[in-house]
């Protein structure tokens, strides 16, 4: 019977000896469940525990604690020839003394693949990756993006349960970047089967993830889909990481399932919002989260209890937006506006030294645990 999740990590510890003699453990207690058929990707800063996990995946490093399961089954030391995954570099690690075609062969010729199924499957993959025609180029003769496909033909092209990709966009620029998150997001959704993608890059992960694990410090902190983990963060960590956030110390007065009062001392009021991370309890020292696009300017005195007067000390235009840097009694607040209309006149803009309003409305005002 095949399992319904293509890898599982069950509370997989991974620790490492510094040159020092100190024990650090680079994976801390994760465990994850990525189904079959998903674009899963781990996303965190370098040291966060993402690539150790996933070569863990790979074989090419064993668990401490804990185990990986690969379609249900568990991996102990098991080596990487024998899993079914294969792994893309951010380096792509071709041979450059050799073609396209040989590169992308070289796995299969090291199973023992006779020669006229080498030559049907390379052309499958080669296919997939749109480089039909390249087969006698060089690595040398190929563009960036061109060598990406590269790598992942080559990796494709052993039929994997499931493809792991190491950061395998970095090494691109910005635009061509961006081009490719598109085509490996439609390929993984015509081949059908479970890409595990490692990234550092917010939007990235934003952009192709069925569902994201946010990691600090060895740990998981949040696993949901994209809409998840940007509207509803677990906690403040997540918030910050993803996206841009106005945070706002405050203590919970008072607190129901759907909503919490708390008090921001810095700005001597009240402000209500959605409770988020789990266990909150009355009185608790908490962080108030809301993004830059989710406040409302207005210069009016508003009836909301989310309201409260503030000067505008900076603005910046740039093209699609405006951001408007405002101040609160000390308390500085970050506000994004959408340029809707085309307008050359800068007096319709906000000003240095204007008095505004601003409201954050309740349902985008998260109460938040301040890990």
């Amino acid at each position: 019977m095949t399992s319904e999740f293509a890898v599982e990590l069950r509370d997989v510890v991974k620790r490492f000896v510094t040159p020092e003699g100190n024990e650090i453990a680079a994976v801390d207690h994760v465990t994850m469940q990525i189904k079959n058929g998903e674009f899963f990707s781990m996303l965190g800063s370098s040291g966060c525990g993402k690539t150790t996990s996933l070569r863990m995946i790979a074989g090419f490093e064993w668990t401490t604690e804990g185990e990986v399961y690969i379609e249900g089954n568990p991996m102990g030391h098991t080596p990487p020839f024998q899993r079914k995954v294969n792994t893309v570099f951010q380096s792509y690690a071709l041979f450059q003394h050799m073609t396209v075609f040989q590169n992308i062969a070289f796995g299969l010729e090291m199973e023992g693949a006779k020669e006229d199924e080498i030559k049907q499957r390379v052309g499958r993959a080669l296919e997939m990756v749109q480089l039909t025609g390249m087969e006698r180029r060089k690595p040398k003769q190929l563009s960036g993006g061109q060598q990406q496909r590269v790598a992942v033909a080559r990796a494709l092209v052993k039929t994997p349960d499931v493809l792991l990709l190491d950061e395998p966009l970095g090494a691109l620029d910005l635009k061509l970047r961006k081009e490719m998150q598109l085509e490996l997001k439609a390929l993984q959704q015509q081949l059908g089967i479970t890409f595990i993608y490692v990234t550092h890059d917010q939007e990235e992960a934003l952009t192709m993830s069925d569902r994201i694990a946010v990691m600090s410090n060895g740990r998981v902190q949040q696993i949901g889909t994209p809409v998840e983990i940007y509207e509803r963060p677990s906690n403040k960590f997540v918030a910050d990481f993803i996206g841009e956030s106005n945070f706002l110390d405050g203590q919970i007065k008072s607190l129901s399932k759907d909503e919490a009062q708390v008090f921001i001392p810095a700005l001597n009021t009240e402000l209500r919002g959605i409770p988020i991370s789990q266990g909150l309890v009355k009185g608790e020292d908490v962080v108030v989260s809301i993004r830059p696009e989710k406040i409302r300017i207005t210069e009016k005195n508003a009836k909301n209890d989310n309201f409260f007067k503030a000067k505008v000390t900076n603005t910046v235009y740039i093209g699609a937006d405006t951001h408007v840097y405002t101040e609160s009694q000390g308390v500085k607040i970050k506000v994004l506006e959408q340029n809707h209309i085309s307008r050359l006149d800068t007096s319709s803009f906000y000003t240095v030294g204007q008095e505004v309003g601003l409201v954050l409305m309740p349902e985008n005002t998260l109460v938040l645990k301040k890990v």
